[in-house]
Order: C-alpha cells, then sequence, then structure tokens
C-alpha cells in the first residue's frame, strides 16, 4: 500500500550518515516543520548525484522557509558518509537497509528502488507525491513549487 496525499506519513527510524552530526533520524522528531522526504536509488549514480545535488543546492532556500530536508536509499552508512562526503551534502541521508521504509510508503515500480519525494506538512500528513525517475531535477522544483503555495 503506498503512502498518498492525505495520509499521515510513516513514521521510521533509521541511521544516518555522521556528516549529518546524526547517527539515527526518527521522522516524527521533524514535526512542527515542514519536510522533504525523497528516496533516491543509489548513491554515487549520475541521475541520484543530479537529484541529491538539487537539494543541497536549493539548501538554505528550503531552510529559510522552514523546510528540513531527509533523502533515503538502501545504501550502507559507509557508502552514504563517501556520498555526503565528496558532494558536501547539508542533510541527512538515512540508510535503509533491505528497503524497509521504501516498501513501506511504495516508493518502488516493480520490485525497483524508485524516485519519489513526499511533501510533508508541520502536522505530519503528505500534501504531495512526486515520482519521476527520469527527471531528477524536478524534485526539487517541485519542493519550490510548493514553499511558493503552487503545490498541495
Amino acid at each position: 500500500m503506498a503512502v498518498d496525499v492525505g495520509d499521515v506519513a510513516p513514521d521510521f527510524t533509521l541511521e544516518t550518515s555522521s556528516r549529518t552530526r546524526n547517527t539515527s533520524l526518527r521522522l516524527s522528531s521533524l514535526r512542527g516543520q515542514k519536510v522533504v522526504l525523497f528516496f533516491y536509488p543509489a548513491d554515487h549514480s549520475p541521475g541520484c548525484t543530479t537529484q541529491v545535488c538539487s537539494f543541497r543546492d536549493a539548501y538554505d532556500e528550503l531552510v529559510g522557509h522552514g523546510v528540513a530536508v531527509v533523502g533515503i536509499s538502501g545504501q550502507t552508512i559507509a557508502s552514504h558518509e563517501r556520498f555526503a562526503g565528496s558532494h558536501a551534502l547539508p542533510f541527512p541521508i538515512a540508510s535503509d537497509p533491505g528497503n524497509r521504509v521504501r516498501r513501506e510508503y511504495g516508493a518502488s515500480k516493480w520490485i525497483l528502488p524508485w524516485r519519489v519525494t513526499y511533501l510533508i506538512d508541520e502536522d505530519g500528513v503528505v500534501v504531495d507525491v512526486y515520482s519521476g525517475m527520469v527527471r531528477p531535477l524536478m524534485h526539487v522544483e517541485r519542493v519550490k513549487e510548493w514553499i511558493a503555495g503552487a503545490v498541495g
């Protein structure tokens, strides 16, 4: 069952890269602020690097609008630390071993990990779901539309 607009975002706790000064992240700890939760298939792949770096490049703008950014993929913490370090990522990248959280959210297409972004309001309710495998830059553009009031 996929998480959809109007659903309360399922809570989870996942280990994150140490570069973000956290060792784990619980989604419910971000209640009270808007959250961009994005799933991406793999560290260091061209499309995923483009997607993740677009969130990095927009990070100050997003934080300035009270938005927390969290990325999730199934790679190990060691892989996330190398990825975060090589691209100076200022937000947590969570490790979802076995893709348990990804499956709970329905962020897979067939059996493959999928590129999906969830926009979550201050109450933990999903206000938009954007899925687009071939256009990684559009994920951050969708978030910018949200903070401008055009989405959700």
